[in-house]
């Protein structure tokens, strides 16, 4: 007869035998046979000032690392990742939580991630990648290096939105510090805002202009309050409690910040705008909340706003190594210093390399040669024979027809694995989250070939 409730629960849960939890349990199996990664995850959480395994609900090295894997491979946010490692048993199996334990919060949960920094991330992709090819996944004979753009989190930049963003920025910390200071400064936040809207909305060049005019002027009054506000604030902080004195420094901290970045704003509106200069993308900021995005441009194609990384993978679409570019520089720049890298993650010369066209030079072809690698093959050669490349055309097609793969590689990092756009703050940050990328995608990589 068919009970309508169970009349006896279960004292201990089994992950289910499903492709995800048999795939999070190979996982498990690699990360358990390297001790040294969680090793490396606790002097990154140790140097950070975190105390691992203290206070509440703060989770061990081990488990900071593998809610990581969880975040990155489902593409969570951190309000989804206490969720689901709540109530699932196979995350909370491969987490490493007992049914009794309490799960870590979402500030937990995010004050520790943040703190693995990027170099704790790399150290540990090498000891995957060295784990990998002594697998068989990869055998690290053949690498394929390409470029491509990782967003940082930034709404479209226009001139006046800048503007707009420091104007509403500078007023709530002005506020702030006007309830601390007990001084009263004029609101002209809403005037700005009308302004934005208005220079959006203008029929002429003519009538931009006079906007752009005003409104640089109500964001230049509206710092000048904000330095105001903060200098009284430095002045009456020795009548002040300790708390208050610490809110009062890391106040009036983040004004200074801000108003730096407004005067930079200004200026480069006061030279674009009013005077029809063309500033180079080096001397241009296009947010104040991301202020390291680069500019970049895809040859005569769209703009991005973010960073250019470099990849290194190998033919099972291993990713060796990985760099976040400063700037844009040309990709014929980079080819000998990613052969240089690979050759030391890998611990020795890959046989053959391929790169796209935009590497290829012939100075290239003889110092990533002068490393040991065998076969150099470009996609397009101008002014390079196939025979200076590479033994043979036949070999040349096989490497040119090699590199294409690492298109796929690069589109599932970035629809899979959140590639495609950073959402943590900060340069150090955006580093991070590349390489937990990577990371996870090696992982994922290794137990779908058999690795565990």
């Amino acid at each position: 007869m068919r009970l309508m409730l169970h009349t006896q629960t279960p004292l201990v849960y089994q992950p289910g035998d499903h492709v995800q939890s048999r795939e999070l349990a190979a996982i498990s199996n690699v990360l358990d046979s390297e001790p040294n990664i969680v090793r490396l995850v606790h002097e990154a959480l140790v140097a950070s000032g975190a105390k691992p395994g203290t206070g509440r609900d703060a989770p061990t090295a081990e488990q900071v690392l593998r809610c990581l894997v969880i975040k990155m491979t489902y593409g969570f946010s951190y309000r989804d990742l206490e969720f689901h490692i709540a109530d699932s048993v196979s995350f909370r199996a491969f987490c490493r939580f007992g049914l009794a334990d309490a799960c870590p919060s979402k500030s937990s949960l995010q004050r520790n991630i943040k703190c693995l920094p990027a170099e704790c991330l790399e150290a540990i992709n090498r000891i995957l990648v060295a784990r990998a090819i002594t697998a068989d996944v990869d055998s690290g004979r053949k690498a394929r290096v390409d470029c491509t753009v990782t967003e940082t989190n930034i709404h479209e930049p226009t001139d006046s939105s800048l503007l707009w963003d420091c104007a509403r920025v500078l007023t709530r910390l002005a506020n702030q510090a006007r309830e601390m200071s007990g001084l009263a400064f004029d609101d002209h936040s809403r005037t700005a805002k009308r302004r934005a809207i208005a220079i959006q909305n203008a029929k002429t060049p003519e009538q931009r202009l006079e906007l752009y005019k005003d409104l640089v002027e109500v964001t230049w009054r509206v710092r000048e309050d904000a330095l105001r506000l903060a200098a009284a604030l430095e002045t009456s902080k020795a009548k002040m409690g300790l708390f208050d004195q610490l809110a009062a420094e890391a106040l009036c901290a983040e004004i200074s910040h801000y108003t730096e970045l407004t005067t930079q704003v200004i200026w480069q509106t006061e030279r674009r705008v009013m005077l029809g200069e063309s500033l180079p993308p080096s001397q241009k900021i296009v947010s104040i909340f991301e202020p390291h995005t680069d500019i970049i441009k895809k040859d005569r194609r769209e703009v991005c706003y973010g960073h250019k990384i470099c990849l290194t993978t190998g033919a099972s679409n291993l990713v060796f190594d990985v760099v976040v570019e400063d700037g844009n520089p040309a990709d014929s720049t980079l080819a000998v210093r990613m052969a240089q890298r690979v050759t030391t993650v890998l611990g020795m010369p890959p046989r053959q390399m391929a790169f796209d066209g935009g590497f290829s030079s012939k100075s290239n072809v003889e110092d990533i040669k002068g490393l040991g690698v065998r076969d150099v093959a470009f996609s397009k050669s101008p002014g390079i024979e196939v025979e200076e490349m590479v033994s043979s055309r036949r070999v040349y097609r096989m490497l040119r027809n090699f590199r294409a793969g690492i298109e796929a590689g690069i589109s599932w990092l970035k629809r899979a694995l959140g590639l495609t756009r950073c959402n943590w703050k900060g340069l150090e940050a955006f580093k991070s989250y590349v390489w937990s990328a990577v990371v996870t995608a090696n992982l994922l990589t290794m137990v779908r070939h058999g690795a565990s």
